[in-house]
């Protein structure tokens, strides 16, 4: 599974990292402290067809994004 860290980065560059990395990844986990990725991860991902799970913990959210 691919990681990525996007802490420290402002949307949309969390997002356009997950896009990048899901186009050749089945599976990734990213993690990202600004507040906007959260919403706009998970819409991605899932319109996308792929499962996510998201952990917050302190302020970071790690994703958990997986190929339906």
């Amino acid at each position: 599974m691919k990681k990525i860290d996007a802490r420290g980065l402002s949307c949309p560059e969390p997002v356009m990292l997950t896009q990048a990395a899901l186009k050749t990844e089945t599976e990734l986990e990213i993690i990202a402290d600004c507040p906007a990725a959260k919403e706009n991860i998970t819409r991605y991902a899932t319109e996308n067809g792929f499962t996510v799970d998201v952990k917050e913990n302190n302020g970071e959210f790690t994703f958990t994004i997986r190929k339906k």
